[in-house]
């Protein structure tokens, strides 16, 4: 037995096949160690923060990538909401100043006009630019006092001082609706628009699936994302415009509240004071 694990270990030795083995394997196995060693010394310290940082510069769906790889109808779609988002937000701010003014006025008119001697004073102390309620005062008092006309001049004082009145509040109530029909479209129609701009999303989806001749994912998830955005940004521009039209159709009503409640006193005191026309 000795002589034959003998004779084993020389023809292994002498065996050039088993040298060129060990030679082999010793030269992978420094490979494999060297590039290890590489791997942990280029690597950087952050790997989290590289990654995340690598994701959002190739990332290819953003709104850049979409106005960019876009077509015509896309970017019309886009540019249409766009605008519809800035003029509803323009009517929305400009409709909310133009109401505290007048709830501002409505306050002013109760405190000083009913406290003047006469309807003249209260008509002076009725100041601001553009006040609704001076405005209406000025009409009840004109047409109290002037009725030459002779199409006029057999109709009762009270009729002709009531119509008068009821126009300037109908007047009133006309300048205080306006741009709301404009928040009432957008906030019908900007969800449409945008369901628009999915359907065209879901159809290129669909034709890059049939020019490549499979659904893999680098195909679709622009166009599906595109869609996806296009239904977002429709519903972001409805929202605001529906909440802006109920809210400020409830603040024309307090308004158009005070003005009625100002024409009826107003009426009152224009008919028992007894002003006749000259």
């Amino acid at each position: 037995m000795a002589g034959e694990n003998i004779q084993l270990a020389q023809n292994t030795e002498a065996d050039p096949a088993f040298d060129s083995l060990d030679m082999d394997l010793g030269g992978e196995l420094e490979a494999l160690s060297a590039d290890d060693t590489l791997l942990l010394d280029t690597m950087p310290e952050p790997v989290a923060e590289a990654a995340a940082a690598e994701a959002e510069i190739t990332n290819p769906y953003g709104l850049a990538e979409l106005w960019a790889q876009g077509d015509w109808v896309a970017k019309g779609t886009l540019i249409t909401l766009l605008l519809m988002s800035v003029f509803s937000w323009f009517i929305i701010f400009v409709r909310v100043w133009e109401q505290s003014r007048l709830l501002k006025q409505a306050r002013n008119s109760s405190r000083d006009f009913w406290t003047a001697s006469t309807l003249n004073e209260g008509l002076e102390k009725l100041e601001g630019k553009d006040n609704v309620f001076r405005f209406v005062a000025e009409n009840g008092i004109r047409a109290s006092r002037n009725q030459d006309s002779k199409l006029t001049e057999h109709v009762p004082i009270a009729d002709w001082v009531s119509q008068n009145l009821q126009r300037s509040v109908d007047r009133v109530n006309n300048d205080l609706q306006k741009g709301l029909s404009f928040l009432a479209s957008v906030g019908s129609t900007a969800p449409f628009v945008g369901l628009f701009g999915t359907v065209w999303g879901i159809y290129h989806a669909l034709v890059a699936i049939g020019v490549a001749g499979q659904a893999s994912i680098d195909k679709v998830a622009g166009p599906v994302g595109e869609a996806l955005i296009m239904t977002a940004i429709g519903l972001a521009v409805a929202v605001p415009a529906v909440l802006g039209y109920n809210w400020l159709l409830r603040r024309n009503k307090m308004i158009m509240d005070q003005v009625r409640y100002f024409t009826n006193d107003l009426y009152s005191a224009l008919i028992s004071s007894g002003v006749q026309k000259k």
